[in-house]
């Protein structure tokens, strides 16, 4: 059973909210902002980026605790600021927390540290391939009368295909802290497939028009 503190229920509650208003600000900045348009991005930021990101660090969580480690999200206030302060200068740059897990008496293995690690992004390439699908499923449909409402939920869509798909490939780089070191270490295979893979998304999510 996956169990939460008060304290990491509320850091993940801070962190959503916090990227939710950054995405909204950078989605509608080549719009040229206003407040209606921020609004309107706020509900499409949540689910592009939100939802990504709670699952991703869920993902990380609940492989933890199957191990049998203590695992608890916090957020890192320094890496919000950031995102603010980036935002505000036409790009963003963005660190807001990470899944921490731990056991007393023993060490944490390179294969479950590569399992633990593998998991938020293959939670982000699932979201990919989900949203992707919805997506081709319901762009027949749009119609003269529905047009704008169905605009705005492909809009949302292809922006959580393409967010997904993004931070995927992203948290894959065999860079740490991210994801891709510890899983390369573990097994390199698995790494080369993920990579190939979350790659091949993001790609399609940058070179297909989908809206």
């Amino acid at each position: 059973m996956v169990t939460f503190t008060k304290e990491e229920t509320r850091d993940i509650i801070i962190a959503v909210v916090a990227l939710t208003i950054l995405f909204s600000i950078s989605f509608t900045r080549p719009m040229g902002w206003s407040l209606d348009s921020f609004m309107l991005f706020i509900p499409i930021s949540f689910v592009a980026v939100g939802i990504g990101f709670i699952l991703h660090e869920l993902g990380h969580k609940v492989v933890a605790q199957r191990f049998g480690f203590f695992s608890e999200f916090r957020r890192w206030d320094y890496g919000l600021i950031l995102g603010f302060i980036t935002v505000m200068c036409g790009f963003m740059l963005f660190a807001p927390g990470a899944v921490y897990f731990g056991a007393y008496g023993r060490m944490v293995t390179d294969e479950e540290n590569g399992k633990i690690s593998i998991a938020g992004p293959v939670v982000n390439i699932i979201l990919a391939i989900l949203f992707l699908a919805l997506t081709l499923t319901l762009r027949p449909f749009i119609t003269f009368d529905n047009g704008w409402y169905m605009y705005i939920l492909l809009l949302t869509l292809v922006l959580a295909f393409n967010v997904n798909s993004f931070l995927a490939l992203f948290n894959m780089i065999p860079i740490p802290p991210l994801d891709g070191s510890k899983v390369i270490r573990w097994n390199l295979p698995i790494y080369l497939i993920t990579v190939l893979v979350a790659g091949l998304l993001t790609y399609i999510s940058y070179t297909i028009t989908l809206v």
